[in-house]
């Protein structure tokens, strides 16, 4: 979670932003938020990556998102219009050739660097990362570079953090004075700028701090720009050899008086680390409030950053969280574990300053009574989605089990709830597997721990791994629980290792040298537990094991550049599926021997199995894909592949299966469907009536 952006126009207005999972306005009256972006087609899932936000102070129901993520559809970046609050965008300029941005990188905390003219509704100022700064006049329509402003990239790829526009300073019914921040510092370069002039000239701000880097901005109603300060682009240290370094341990909070063009440091006494967020109060100058960021401090029982807030203009601050901190789960039972931690965004409410918001790493929080003792900030996550999926079972006669980025997954029971999340924890969980014919034996594992349970993922017992590990991983486990193999890939390239006795304390594991080197994600067979197949997208080989995966041999050759996931049909011996991508979805019957081409299915990314449907003879299939040279979506079909339906609409796309690459039928309700995506969590969809 990114930042939180409120109208200063309109109560209870409140659009949040994600680095992979999208935009969101907040509904209060039903006290959740409402995704904007679900529809987002497969092409254009990088624009899950949003890097800022900006209201129409004229008009509340104008918003422009600021979208793009540099290594997913090409980079490609955009600004988008809307004229109603972001149910629908009228109107998405692609100004990829002129400047891009990236909403999942280092410095996507900072902002905004996106703002509409308090003076014109024409006129919109857009920071980019690697080209400086860009101006429309037409409210979004066209952009053109604001020459006057000598940047363009920053070393750090960071490139501008923010831009402020003084409404104080409107004349001719523009803003006249411009403050922008630059992700650099030290001896990189001028971090501060200023026009005073609607941006014909710029001059670097005399006296800034250039030791630490800009990170957010606040003007106050008395003129006092507030500025937060660390030494990285933030929300933590940058691993890359960077000159000079961002390790982001350092930082400061700094009073500019635009009239006058004074400093004042008024870092909160005693703290020396990075700091963030900062917002300050309509209705009184003197208050502020700021958060640090990759700080971890004490923070009830556990350790995160903390939030202080001022009444004398900063001379003085209160140390919110050492006061007295409460977290309020929100109903999410295993928040309750976690802090607020990489704090990039506080902001008050701007009509009942005593409540406030702050954005986590896991999500955001809200007080709805900043000077209450203790302060209790509640999570406030209802209807917002940035997790990444990353493997998913839906057990016959039991729950549903996901594994997902961060934050480990969950026994499902009921998916309209909030579910238990799997303990003991893992942290980033990739890969998960259940056996398909003693189906109370699973398996998960992350980039340094493996677990098993025997009772459908309600306990979990730590199992010794074949090798310590930093890489994520795969499992699959025989038809009946005895045999897992264990995948790990790092750069591409995989390796893959054997146990028949990995529930015991002291498993003995043994390489499976045909499958190493390859990228394979091996699948057991759903009968037979000597079974196992895997498909080399490389090569387009599907490998085959009839001794309990200790040997594969080469049964026949496919299209390379397929999904990894080669999936068997449920409760059938030797029926395979394989999503070929552009090659479309092919099956074979026969154990991977040989395989046909489905002629109706033009592509296919993913493919999944779901309940039978009452008549059917086969297992409800799947697909991400198009059917006939159509749209891509969802596509079900009750016949094997003979006919498809698609099920969902151009409105709920979520850029397609993401990272996951997931399509996953349940096996206990007739044409219910989960998908993966690459930052709105797990979706699913139940038909109105039966299928």
């Amino acid at each position: 979670m990114t930042a939180v952006i409120p109208s200063k126009t309109q109560r209870n207005l409140f659009y949040a932003r994600t680095d992979v999972g999208g935009a969101y306005r907040w509904d209060n009256a039903m006290g959740r938020w409402v995704p904007l972006l679900d529809g987002l087609s497969e092409d254009d899932v990088g624009l899950m990556g949003v890097e800022s936000m900006a209201l129409d102070p004229k008009d509340p129901a104008v918003v422009y998102v600021l979208a793009g993520t540099s290594y997913f559809s090409n980079g490609k970046t955009v600004v988008m219009r809307s004229a109603d609050y972001g149910a629908t965008f009228a109107r998405t300029t692609d100004v990829s050739a002129l400047f891009r941005v990236h909403g999942n990188g280092m410095g996507r905390g900072n902002g905004e660097k996106m703002q509409v003219d308090p003076g014109s509704s024409n006129v919109l100022y857009v920071g980019s990362r690697n080209n400086g700064l860009f101006k429309s006049t037409d409210s979004g329509a066209s952009f053109a570079r604001v020459n006057a402003l000598p940047v363009t990239g920053t070393p750090n790829e960071a490139g501008i953090s923010f831009v402020v526009l003084d409404p104080a300073s409107v004349i001719n019914g523009v803003a006249q004075r411009i403050i922008v921040g630059v992700s650099r510092y030290g001896s990189v370069g001028t971090n501060l700028y200023r026009s005073n002039n609607a941006g014909a000239s710029f001059s670097a701000v005399a006296n800034a701090p250039a030791g630490l880097i800009p990170q957010r901005a606040a003007l106050a109603s008395d003129g006092s720009l507030y500025i937060t300060y660390g030494n990285g682009s933030g929300p933590h240290g940058d691993s890359r050899s960077l000159t000079l370094p961002e390790p982001m341990d350092a930082g400061q909070v700094w009073k500019y008086s635009v009239a006058s063009g004074a400093w004042t440091n008024v870092t909160p006494a005693g703290i020396t680390g990075p700091f963030s967020g900062v917002t300050t109060d309509p209705n009184n100058s003197q208050r502020v409030l700021v958060s640090t960021v990759n700080n971890w401090l004490q923070q009830g029982s556990g350790w995160g950053d903390h939030f202080f807030v001022t009444i004398t203009g900063g001379s003085t601050w209160t140390d919110v969280v050492a006061r007295g901190f409460a977290l309020g789960t929100g109903g999410v039972s295993w928040v309750g574990g976690n802090t607020i931690h990489w704090a990039n965004s506080i902001e008050f409410d701007p009509f009942d300053p005593k409540a406030a918001w702050v954005t986590s790493g896991n999500g955001v929080f809200r007080t709805a009574n900043l000077d209450a003792v203790p302060t209790t900030w509640t999570f406030a996550v209802r209807g917002l989605e940035e997790t990444v999926p990353l493997d998913l079972v839906s057990v016959p006669g039991g729950p549903l089990l996901s594994v997902i980025g961060d934050y480990d997954g969950f026994r499902h029971t009921d998916v309209s709830a909030y579910a238990p999340i799997h303990t003991p924890r893992i942290g980033t969980t990739s890969g998960l597997a259940v056996a398909a014919a003693n189906t109370s034996v699973v398996v998960r594992v992350g980039r340094d721990k493996m677990y098993r349970s025997t009772d459908t993922g309600v306990t979990w017992t730590q199992v010794p791994m074949a090798q310590a590990t930093t890489t994520n991983g795969a499992v699959a486990l025989s038809a009946d629980g005895s045999t897992l193999l264990h995948t790990l890939t790092a750069g591409g390239v995989s390796s893959t290792y054997r146990s028949t006795n990995f529930a015991s304390a002291g498993p003995t594991w043994g390489a499976v040298s045909a499958l190493s080197g390859r990228p394979v994600r091996p699948a057991a067979d759903p009968v037979r537990a000597n079974k196992f197949y895997a498909y080399d997208s490389a090569s387009g080989q599907v490998l085959t094991s009839s001794d309990g995966g200790s040997g594969f041999a080469v049964a026949t050759t496919l299209a390379a550049g397929g999904s990894t996931r080669l999936v068997p049909a449920p409760g059938r011996e030797g029926d395979l599926w394989v999503a070929l991508r552009d090659g479309g979805l092919v099956r074979s019957t026969n154990s991977g021997a040989s395989f046909s081409r489905l002629s109706n299915v033009t592509s296919c990314s993913a493919v999944g199995f779901g309940k039978t449907l009452a008549g059917a003879s086969y297992p409800t299939v799947f697909i991400w894909g198009a059917v006939d040279g159509g749209k891509r979506g969802l596509y079900r079909s009750v016949d094997a592949g003979a006919s498809w339906i698609r099920i969902n609409d151009d409105a709920h796309q979520f850029g397609g299966p993401g990272n996951g690459q997931l399509v996953v039928g349940d096996m206990n309700a007739e044409g219910v469907v989960y998908m993966s995506t690459v930052g709105r969590g797990i979706v699913y969809g139940a038909p109105a009536t039966a299928p």
